[in-house]
């Protein structure tokens, strides 16, 4: 009969599917970074704009 200690020493020395969580973690982390340069590219060209705006009606003499 196999007894909780027998268990938990299997489970320990058990490393399938430990790879998947460490691509899957990988994956999460290339996610945040790849939303947070998108996110700031997005507010500097949006600042760019705002800019523009903001001159353009300066030279038509609004």
């Amino acid at each position: 009969m196999t007894t909780l200690r027998d268990l938990l020493k299997r489970f320990r020395r058990d490393e399938s599917g430990a790879e998947v969580i460490e691509y899957a973690i990988l994956a999460g982390l290339i996610a945040i970074v790849i939303v947070a340069g998108v996110t700031a590219v997005g507010q500097s060209a949006g600042g760019k704009f705002e800019q523009l705006d903001e001159e353009w009606d300066a030279a038509a003499g609004g």
